[in-house]
């Protein structure tokens, strides 16, 4: 199974952007998602690609579905 993460980008260069995982950052390739990303755009990252942007009516139940899935996988621990 393939797991995408959630970012926030925080700034763009070029065919690269600078995201922030809850405070960890991390520069990854846009190019994949085809779309003009922006600051403040959320997208879904998978293997160090941006493969597509989260819509912002879902980005909310996204990440709180990520934070989820991290804690079962911590055994229930947050």
């Amino acid at each position: 199974m393939c797991l995408g993460v959630p970012g926030e980008v925080q700034e763009v260069d070029g065919q690269e952007a600078l995201l922030s995982f809850d405070g960890a950052e991390k520069w990854v390739r846009v190019d994949v998602v085809g779309d003009d990303v922006e600051a403040g755009d959320y997208v879904l990252v998978h293997a160090g690609f941006a493969i597509r942007r989260i819509p912002e009516a879902q980005v909310e139940r996204t990440r709180e579905l990520y934070a989820e899935a991290a804690a079962a996988g911590a055994g229930g621990v947050s």
